[in-house]
């Protein structure tokens, strides 16, 4: 009997047979169906209150926020970073104290490997990313993007910044859909503070870019 005869007689008689009206779905390097087990699993790390707490820590006060996008801004969105998405509207949490505002934090559902992982992300007042805290993964392997030692290389980027695997982010080797699922997440949330909030008040990403530009003529310079 060969190899993949007897992997076959495994998948179909060892494996239990899923639900009645289940969904089915076929892992290509596992090169098998799913168990229900694994397509139902969902590990909880942080709940979301517990979340913007620690991503506006020192407010005094969060209000809760919607950002709903026609289809311009949508189109606007999706062209900026590079991706489309379903979505048309997002809640985002402001942390306010006094009249002054602390940053932004908003939960992320993008699509891992096969189930959506939901995850929160801070930014500051400036436009930069000020914490990653991941709430819900849902599936078998890839957790590792909650692990700090990680996820703490995107703290500091902005909408300036590439915010994808091999140009500077670091990759987790076996976790790759999940570092590609949250970066996509990542820079849509600095997008869309940047279009709805930071860009109103004339503190967006053309006023950063313009002090970047000034910083390198001025390096070049010696100004």
């Amino acid at each position: 009997m060969t190899i993949g005869l007897f992997c076959l007689l495994i998948v179909l008689f060892v494996m239990p047979p899923p639900s009645i009206g289940a969904e089915r779905i076929w892992d290509k390097d596992l090169k098998r169906y799913l168990t229900d087990q694994e397509m139902n699993m969902a590990e909880v790390y942080l709940r979301e209150e517990d979340g913007i707490k620690i991503m506006l820590p020192k407010s005094e006060r969060v209000r809760k926020d919607t950002i709903k996008l026609n289809p311009e801004k949508k189109t606007l969105i999706e062209e900026r970073i590079g991706w489309k998405f379903p979505e048309e509207s997002f809640e985002v949490y402001i942390g306010e104290t006094g009249t002054q505002i602390d940053g932004y934090a908003v939960v992320q559902n993008t699509i891992g490997k096969h189930k959506p992982m939901t995850y929160m992300v801070g930014v500051d007042t400036k436009g930069f990313v000020s914490d990653i805290e991941l709430l819900v993964f849902r599936e078998a392997r890839g957790s590792e993007v909650r692990q700090k030692r990680f996820n703490a290389q995107y703290e500091g980027k902005s909408v300036l910044d590439p915010v994808r695997i091999n140009k500077d982010i670091i990759n987790i080797s076996g976790a790759t859909m999940s570092v590609r699922s949250m970066s996509a997440g990542i820079k849509r949330v600095l997008v869309l503070v940047d279009e709805f909030y930071l860009k109103p008040a004339g503190i967006g990403s053309d006023t950063m870019a313009e002090k970047k530009e000034s910083g390198f003529f001025s390096s070049i310079f010696g100004n």
